[in-house]
């Protein structure tokens, strides 16, 4: 059916949208159990049970919430926009259940091979490192999966537009299409490396693996990921956020162009990431360091987009001194909140950025737990506090609840425990990292030094946030199972922002799919064909023997 904010979705479509939060939540709960362990044993004051092995909770912890939780509320998120605006047909609700359930069979596969032992590769599984075959296979059906939810939204658009010829589309199927589209065309490099590579090498069927070429590729991905997990932020801070403080879109123009920026230029950038390793012609880092810096235009244009919207509402309202609309903001509304703080930490977390993509800083605080306080910023914070904003009223929209006073006011509470718990973690993160403090390495048990013995008072402080974000979680679960299950039935809104009555038209240039994926494309061939035929040309295949241990 052809919905909109005021309709509610059918039975069929809410028990779709509600699976993916289910298994999102689920993958909060555990995966934030492993953060706390991880953060415990790293302060030196906790050991880990049954010789569990701190490098299997680690990477539990990366993959379930960088790959499995974001995933999968991205997507079923993204499903739930795409049924309010443009509409989803019964034969594509059964081809998106598909998509769902071979993600299903992949995140079990993955997760048992690192449960055992078999796969303690951490998040971004870098050759050497070895897990057993089942693991990649598990990986390799996740993405297949998430391929069949992109061309579920292609199509809805598609039909869409074909029974609308001449109209623009509505501005979240368009983000949406553009998000999928780049995480397509991304996680083309991790499916080939996975599929290529990782697989045949750990079945035993080839020797060695080019390891130049498995973190190339797996980096050609890695950065859009991160966009990926921010662009459905951006879609609630372009789209809904203006409706939950009762003002209206600010530009649908400028909207979709910073989304087409985003596209163009977060997949070209994957060498900033690789800047300190050799066989990579600098001259080529370089380039990918310009490239990266280019999404600085569409972020600057989102927050200049976000704050005219809030300057704008408040002065509809009439507020007329300089901060008067500031001011009054809907603070106790935790649907507001929650995001705001999330777009407040993007501040921070976007220097970070500038820092990592620099070579020079770079070189100080490469493999540093610099970079993790930074993916802890921007991951962790703006983009998670912006999930859980949506949580507040896209759950009890889908199961007919409503969203109480009582757990908004919890969901206040959970919004600021996180909040304190992030700065204290992260904090402590990114100056250890300053100090020279190695990401993923466990210094606890180290003896002597007076450099380890630093490292580990921050790895306390580490410990102290981790136990407060893991109160926020467990509250978060809570409020969550509240919103499912038990609040009081009623019907709560989906917030989506109506454009101002005499806005100016949008380009339809900005809709010509053929010019915008095209000069991705361009982009792409341009940074990377000449690094990867060098790599391929002058890199040994790799001299890692079969043997190599497994996991470890």
């Amino acid at each position: 059916m052809i919905a909109n904010n005021r309709l509610l979705f059918s039975k069929k479509e809410a028990r779709l949208y509600m699976a993916f939060m289910y298994v999102t939540f689920i993958s909060l709960f555990i995966g934030g159990l492993m953060g706390l362990l991880q953060t415990l044993v790293r302060s030196g004051k906790y050991t880990l049970p049954f010789n569990i092995d701190y490098y299997t909770i680690l990477t539990v912890h990366g993959v379930i919430l960088g790959l499995v939780l974001t995933t999968y509320f991205i997507i079923g998120f993204q499903f739930s926009l795409m049924g309010k605006t443009v509409g989803i047909s019964d034969k594509q609700l059964k081809v998106a259940w598909l998509s769902f359930w071979v993600m299903i069979v992949g995140t079990i596969m993955t997760a048992v091979t690192i449960l055992v032992g078999e796969a303690s590769v951490l998040y971004t599984f870098y050759a050497p490192l070895r897990a057993h075959p089942a693991f990649y296979i598990g990986l390799a059906l996740v993405i297949i999966g998430s391929w069949i939810a992109a061309f579920v939204n292609f199509r809805q658009l598609y039909v869409w537009k074909k029974a609308h010829k001449g109209q623009k589309s509505p501005l979240l199927a368009f983000m949406v299409t553009i998000n999928m589209l780049m995480w397509f065309i991304a996680s083309l490099g991790v499916a080939s490396s996975v599929l290529i590579q990782f697989i045949p090498w750990s079945l035993g069927y080839v020797e060695t693996i080019n390891v130049l070429m498995s973190r190339t590729l797996f980096w050609y991905f890695g950065h859009p990921l991160v966009y990926f997990w921010l662009l459905p932020a951006y879609m609630a801070w372009y789209a809904l956020i203006p409706r939950i403080i009762g003002g209206k879109l600010f530009s649908d123009s400028l909207a979709r162009m910073s989304f087409i920026l985003l596209l163009m230029f977060s997949i070209p950038v994957g060498f900033h990431h690789q800047l300190t390793e050799p066989g990579i012609d600098p001259t080529w880092k370089f380039i990918q360091v310009v490239l990266t810096f280019m999404v600085v235009i569409p972020t600057l244009m989102t927050a200049f987009s976000i704050f005219a919207t809030f300057e704008t509402t408040g002065r509809k309202k009439g507020y007329t001194s300089l901060f008067g609309w500031f001011k009054k903001l809907p603070w106790k509304d935790v649907r507001f909140l929650a995001p705001f703080i999330g777009m407040v930490a993007f501040i921070p977390g976007g220097a970070g950025g500038i820092v990592n993509a620099s070579h020079q800083m770079n070189a100080l605080i490469h493999n540093t737990i610099w970079v993790t306080g930074h993916f802890h910023l921007t991951a962790a914070t703006t983009v998670i506090l912006t999930f859980f904003g949506i949580t507040y009223w896209l759950v009890p929209h889908l199961t007919g609840r409503r969203l109480t006073p009582k757990l908004n006011k919890l969901g206040i509470i959970q919004t600021f425990i996180w909040t304190i718990g992030m700065a204290i973690m992260s904090g402590a993160m990114h100056i250890q990292g300053l100090l020279g403090g190695p990401r993923r390495s466990n210094f606890s048990s180290y003896a002597g030094g007076e450099q380890v013995q630093m490292w580990v008072h921050y790895q306390l402080a580490q410990a102290i946030g981790g136990s407060i974000l893991f109160i926020g979680i467990l509250l978060m679960v809570y409020l969550f199972i509240q919103l499912a299950f038990f609040a009081p039935r009623g019907v709560e809104e989906y917030p989506i922002a109506e454009e101002e009555a005499d806005a100016e038209p949008t380009p339809k240039i900005l809709e010509n799919w053929y010019l915008w994926v095209g000069i991705t494309i361009a982009l792409i061939l341009f940074a990377y064909t000449i690094p990867v035929f060098d790599i391929l040309k002058h890199s040994p295949p790799g001299s890692v023997p079969f043997d190599w241990p497994i996991g470890r």
